[in-house]
């Protein structure tokens, strides 16, 4: 006698409730590691500021590869959110200038370099403030020059960092030229922002005028 095996759909009120990556409770992990990056500002100001370059450059190693983690977590298991988006590029950018700051109060580089970059930064913030308050909502957009002006200020601060801890002695000529480069870059791409973001201002304008 042939038995056969009837296969039954079980009813959707009686099935296991699926957790998918959104649910997890670990889903604001990125965001902690986030945050913990943020923490390590002050540290750093202090660290650099006392001239412990060594420990500074652990601090902002640490800080790189928190940075890597918390993208390849949010990637990884879909925990991208709008505060995530928020939090990491405001971290990077508080690291950075607070390598400037703090070695500017070390001595290390020019005053006149620290205001650049802070001043930048104020124009920019300023900037999308207006236009967001003004014209409407600010879609960040960063541009191919604004991108390599974050590289340049990033390869200023590890080099001259690496120089100050003894772990790569470069000569002084290096360092004018990072310096230099930092602020060409700096300046280029604060003009460039303004020249587009009013462009695109002036615009918006004429097309409510129409």
């Amino acid at each position: 006698m042939r038995c056969s095996t009837l296969s039954r759909e079980v009813p959707a009120d009686l099935r296991m409730p699926s957790t998918t990556n959104s649910d997890s409770p670990w889903r604001h992990l990125p965001n902690a590691i986030t945050l913990a990056r943020i923490a390590l500002v002050a540290p750093l100001v202090w660290l650099i500021a006392n001239r412990r370059f060594e420990a500074a450059l652990v601090v902002v190693a640490v800080a790189g590869a928190s940075d890597a983690l918390d993208g390849l977590l949010a990637k990884r298991f879909g925990w991208q959110s709008w505060l995530g988006g928020v939090l990491d590029p405001l971290a990077d950018k508080l690291l950075l200038v607070a390598c400037f700051i703090s070695l500017d109060l070390a001595g290390v580089i020019p005053d006149w370099l620290m205001w650049l970059v802070i001043g930048r930064d104020l124009v920019i913030a300023a900037g999308a403030t207006a236009y967001h308050f003004l014209i409407g909502r600010v879609v960040p957009q960063p541009s191919v020059l604004s991108k390599i002006t974050t590289f340049v200020q990033i390869i200023c601060v590890l080099g001259l960092l690496l120089k100050l801890s003894g772990v790569l002695p470069l000569p002084d000529a290096i360092d004018e030229a990072l310096i230099w480069l930092t602020a060409l870059a700096t300046v280029a791409s604060g003009v460039h922002y303004v020249a587009v973001w009013s462009h695109r201002a002036l615009k918006a304008k004429r097309r409510e005028n129409a």
